[in-house]
């Protein structure tokens, strides 16, 4: 029984975050996740949220990822994601200005708008802004 997980967290952009941790908590399509060592193989997709990392010495760290898939097996947990922040990288007025864009357009005439996008927008400008608020 494997005491830690190998998590790498990948962007387009980079390596967000390697190494060995003892826990993930993060949303999938489908609701929570928790993943720990020893957690049987999993594919799912992920929506944006505040993800959290522990780390084998017990330090929390937390960070703002998007869409995108992971993917559990043999204790090896890979997160690729659209962006991946972590709170001191937020830009809290643009999610904020993202947020009120996308609220607009969801109370507004919905007639050629793309409701899936906008609430999409929304869901990653209230992610960031609750992970800059709780830093």
């Amino acid at each position: 029984m494997s005491k830690v997980l190998k998590l790498t967290v990948l962007t387009p952009d980079r390596e967000f975050y390697q190494g060995e941790v003892i826990k993930v908590i993060t949303e999938s399509t489908l609701g929570g996740i928790t993943i720990l060592p020893d957690h049987m193989p999993l594919i799912t997709t992920l929506k944006p949220a505040d993800t959290v990392i522990v780390q084998k010495d017990n330090k929390e760290l937390k960070a703002f990822t998007s869409v995108g898939v992971l993917e559990v097996k043999e204790n090896e947990l890979r997160i690729l994601c659209d962006v991946c922040e972590w709170p001191e990288e937020i830009d809290i007025r643009r999610a904020e200005e993202a947020r009120d864009r996308a609220e607009k357009r969801l109370t507004s005439n919905k007639d050629g708008i793309d409701v899936q996008r906008a609430e999409l927008a929304l869901a990653r400008a209230l992610a960031r802004i609750n992970l800059k608020q709780q830093g």
